[in-house]
């Protein structure tokens, strides 16, 4: 696994976890309790670039979930973030952040990524209502950084 990939992944699972628990709204900036689901002697095996970027991802998302979460708000048309499962939420939160502060990273990259980790980690179609939700943001933000 490449390791922008496996950060994004430790990323999404550890946000996860974190609202999984109710804790994503409570969380101490910088982020500092390890990644979810990993021991000490596993997150120390992980290179360095892996810990350092799956760090700036979710301390990323978690200083601006409140920004995050209006926009999946916004481009959800059928659902509230509240039901949204809560693997695709933090998949959602992930992308968002990555395509409003992210600018090295190409949107197409954004919502490939998103549709990979959704096909890995959600169920088999959500991955479809991702690819919809994040094409439709990226249009918006392409259309408002033009006027």
């Amino acid at each position: 696994m490449k390791s922008r990939h496996l950060a994004r992944a430790i990323a999404v699972q550890t946000l996860y976890s974190l609202d999984f628990n109710g804790r994503i709204h409570d969380c101490q900036l910088p982020y500092s309790e390890g990644f979810a689901g990993y021991t000490k002697e596993e997150q120390d095996a992980l290179e360095t670039d892996v810990v350092l970027y799956a760090s700036y991802l979710i301390n990323g998302v978690l200083d601006h979930l409140s920004e995050t979460d209006e926009m999946i708000n916004r481009f959800s048309t059928k659902r509230s973030i509240e039901n949204i499962n809560l693997v695709d939420r933090n998949i959602l939160r992930l992308s968002i952040y990555t395509l409003l502060y992210c600018k090295d990273i190409h949107p197409n990259i954004v919502i490939d990524e998103a549709v990979k980790l959704s096909q890995e980690y959600s169920t088999e179609v959500n991955y479809r209502f991702i690819n919809g939700l994040l094409d439709t943001a990226v249009r918006f933000l392409h259309d408002s950084s033009e006027n």
